[in-house]
């Protein structure tokens, strides 16, 4: 659906966004901007547009739960951007946030560990990953480049999902916010808008038993309800992570946190489908694309979901 929306809006973007014909990337400007757009639009009255976006969406629904202009800004706090009953339960969380005690083992971990000092000396740089190693010709994640600074060092890596690794990243999310930074993805070559191209593809595609594809539930499927929770949309989507999830602190808190691989794996599961392997090149191509869907939106992690 939003490929035709891209079609149909690239005239829109081109105006609105100067692009060089030239730059790498400019293909993945226009599915941005394109995405924002038809976003904002759906979020602008959701019952005036119940035909187009909510066909099936109960009237109480629509009139009650479903927040009317949502702000690009807005589209970074996932499905709380428009769930008005989602946004009472989380400001009532967030009064206490279960994270935050973990954001302070964070800090001690990097205060503690040389390596990870040496690596990064600059802690605001949440909304820069991943990016495209131009040497290695490959998308390197935060996770595996904490990982590589590990066993560079002769330390063992961490865990892709939980544990060590959330915890310390969830630092790095908490200090970028603080710094008010925003997510700053690059594509500067050919390879790495391959590499964009790759995960888009992924994102798009249907697979599984179910036959569904990302794309299905946090494009068209964005604000729709599943059980008792509304789905979040793409643009945004990464700004918040790790994120703690109330579902996985049953038990043990620092079980709560949860890296965004282990996330996309965990819904890529939902979808009927095998989910690649966190290190792998199609999972972190996959973040690649996502995370440039998040350009230019304030980092906003960690923070809770349910």
């Amino acid at each position: 659906m939003l490929l035709n929306v891209v079609k149909s809006t690239v005239l829109v973007a081109l105006t609105t966004c100067v692009l060089n014909a030239g730059e790498f990337n400019a293909q993945a400007e226009i599915d941005r901007i394109a995405l924002a757009d038809y976003t904002i639009a759906k979020f602008k009255d959701a019952d005036k547009n119940r035909d187009r976006f909510f066909p099936y969406s109960t009237d109480s629904e629509l009139k009650t739960n479903i927040k009317k202009d949502v702000s690009f800004d807005e589209l970074r706090m996932g499905n709380y951007a428009f769930s008005l009953q989602g946004q009472f339960s989380y400001n009532e969380i967030n009064e206490m946030p279960p994270y935050e005690e973990l954001v302070e083992k964070g800090e001690e971990i990097y205060n503690s560990n040389k390596a990870l000092r040496k690596c990064f000396p600059d802690v605001t740089v949440g909304g820069n990953y991943p990016y495209f190693d131009e040497k290695k010709k490959e998308v390197v994640s935060l996770t595996s480049k904490i990982n590589e600074c590990l066993t560079n060092d002769g330390q063992k890596a961490w865990n892709q999902k939980k544990g060590k690794m959330p915890i310390f990243q969830s630092y790095i999310a908490s200090q970028t916010k603080d710094a008010e930074k925003k997510v700053d993805i690059k594509i500067s070559s050919a390879d790495a808008s391959a590499a964009y191209e790759r995960g888009k593809e992924y994102y798009y595609t249907q697979r599984g038993y179910l036959n569904l594809s990302c794309a299905t539930c946090h494009i068209q499927g964005a604000g729709k309800r599943v059980r008792n929770e509304s789905l979040s949309q793409l643009s945004g989507q990464t700004t918040h992570f790790p994120v703690y999830r109330l579902k996985w602190g049953v038990g043990k808190v620092e079980n709560g946190l949860g890296t965004l691989e282990r996330r996309m794996a965990g819904c890529i599961k939902d979808q009927g489908q095998v989910p690649p392997k966190t290190d792998s090149k199609e999972m972190k191509e996959l973040l690649y694309f996502m995370a440039y869907m998040s350009n230019e939106m304030n980092v906003d992690g960690p923070d809770v979901r349910k």
